[in-house]
């Protein structure tokens, strides 16, 4: 009997948790694991699936860069999800964990997503997702201070030290970090990795030391040594001293990302939205691309099911309804010039700023880059060490840590 009431005891606990994820893989029900408050984005496209298909999806939200983690634990376990989200700089490193399955997609329909985004979701050749939305880096301005973002990067940096002059700052940003200051390495020749014949990435040839990321260090150099930058934004306390400086409206420009657009929104400023500023070469900045999709799981029993699924919600239609409600940017051709998006003042720049990006690599190696290159940056644009000499030493350090822990995957 007490055998009997344990047992009970334990199948009610599973049917609270256990039971109530499993249960969708043997009646052919969709688990499919959306980011946290976006599930309202694919609601409607959820139930016109379930009512298409006559089948069950149940949308659990989970941040979206910790998926790949829970992915791990919880796949082996029975308990994961058919469907996922990941940032595409994690599909690389989930391929070769065996994590997500390849996606064989037809290409008519693959044509109507932007070129970039679908590269994202590509490792070695081969899809592993669809793409959802894209971010990247752009200016936001305050337009009390600054009516007109200046188009040109010297226009921007000479109204930046009048500003001083003045006891005010221009523009801020976080460029002794990699990620925000690859807009200009690259835009002056310089790159992560380079690329095989085939397209894919070649981690044995680091262009961050090149004459290019020597040049456009250098350049960015002069916010630091002409004072135009204050010493409080170097380092991890950087990008909170910058957001601070732009809501107490001490700043008149910023380089950031659209997850600082609600933030600003809520502080009062009344701030415009442009793509990054023209380098001196005449080259848009060619910022990092960021790159959501959706992916199946390999541990998923319904795999044809849920590529299906993630196409349906992906269809143009779907995805703009998903902008309307959650404000991700689709990677959708026919919505880039659809009036809700080009009529959008914050939309329309990142969509413009994400055709001249580059999508972050996806590769696993791409994980012994930033430390490295961060610490060069801070040490050359701060002038503690020569830029050249700095950026050689991140170079050398990055290979040093790829042999040592990514030899197997060569």
């Amino acid at each position: 009997m007490k055998i009997k009431t344990l047992t009970a005891v334990v199948m009610m606990s599973l049917g609270m948790g256990l039971a109530a994820q499993v249960a969708h893989a043997a009646d052919g029900e969709l688990l499919v694991w959306e980011d946290i408050k976006k599930s309202n984005g694919i609601a409607d496209a959820v139930k016109a699936f379930e009512a298409k298909y006559n089948v069950k999806v149940k949308v659990l939200e989970s941040p979206f860069a910790q998926q790949i983690e829970k992915l791990r634990l919880d796949g082996p376990a029975g308990i994961g999800p058919d469907v996922l989200v990941l940032p595409h700089d994690q599909v690389g490193t989930a391929v070769v964990q065996g994590l997500i399955s390849e996606l064989k997609v037809d290409a008519a329909y693959l044509d109507s997503f932007t070129k970039p985004a679908v590269d994202a979701q590509t490792y070695e050749g081969k899809l592993y997702g669809i793409p959802k939305a894209v971010e990247t880096i752009v200016m936001v301005y305050n337009k009390d201070l600054l009516p007109k973002a200046p188009e040109k990067f010297d226009d921007l940096y000479a109204f930046s030290k009048e500003q001083r002059a003045a006891g005010k700052y221009g523009l801020l940003a976080k460029f002794d970090e990699i990620y925000y200051a690859y807009g200009v390495l690259a835009g002056m020749g310089g790159y992560v990795f380079g690329q095989n014949s085939n397209g894919s990435l070649n981690v044995k040839d680091i262009g961050l030391a090149n004459a290019g990321a020597i040049d456009a260090v250098n350049y960015i150099k002069k916010f630091y040594a002409d004072g135009v930058f204050p010493n409080g934004i170097v380092g991890d306390t950087g990008a909170n001293a910058i957001d601070s400086l732009f809501t107490e409206k001490k700043a008149a420009a910023v380089i950031t990302g659209p997850w600082s657009f609600q933030p600003y929104k809520d502080a009062g400023v009344n701030y415009g939205v442009a793509p990054l500023p023209v380098l001196p070469n005449g080259e848009h900045m060619r910022s990092f691309l960021g790159v959501k999709g959706y992916s199946v799981s390999t541990y998923s029993k319904n795999k044809e099911l849920a590529q299906k699924f993630i196409e349906f919600i992906n269809s143009a239609d779907n995805a703009k309804v998903r902008f309307e409600k959650t404000g991700e940017i689709p990677p959708v051709k026919a919505l880039i010039d659809d009036p809700l998006i080009k009529n959008d003042e914050k939309s329309r720049a990142v969509a413009i700023q994400a055709g001249y990006a580059v999508p972050m690599p996806s590769v696993p190696e791409m994980q012994e880059v930033w430390s490295p290159a961060n610490s060069a940056l801070q040490l050359g644009v701060t002038g503690k060490q020569d830029v050249k000499a700095a950026l050689e030493t991140a170079v050398k350090n990055i290979n040093m840590q790829i042999e040592t822990n990514h030899a197997a995957n060569e």
